[in-house]
């Protein structure tokens, strides 16, 4: 993939990923607020304070996750985003990371 590729696929995903945090929010389900700057994205969940940040590494066409449960770094493989230590996807992981930060039950998914 070239590196106009991926930044376009990861500039895509973390419109997705901001996108259903908004909806979320909207609906009451979680209470966020996404902050976009360039090829980060930061999650602040408003209750704690805590955030997720998650940004495209262009030269290593990953795209990364910081929580409170670590640092995650994803690539692109057969059309998903996997987790090069553990072959977890990023939305399930975000999912889970969510829940867990900000204390309700969130879903996310690429469709």
């Amino acid at each position: 993939m070239t590196e106009t590729e991926f930044l376009t696929l990861a500039d895509a995903t973390l419109n997705t990923i901001e996108a259903a945090l908004d909806r979320l929010n909207d609906q009451d389900m979680v209470d966020v607020e996404c902050k976009r700057s360039g090829n980060v994205l930061e999650i602040e969940f408003i209750d704690n304070g805590s955030k997720v940040i998650v940004n495209s590494q262009a030269p290593m066409q990953e795209l990364w996750v910081a929580a409170r449960s670590g640092g995650f770094h994803y690539k692109r493989i057969e059309g998903r985003w996997i987790n090069t230590r553990d072959g977890s996807e990023l939305f399930q992981a975000l999912s889970d990371i969510t829940t867990a930060q900000g204390g309700a039950p969130v879903v996310l998914s690429d469709a």
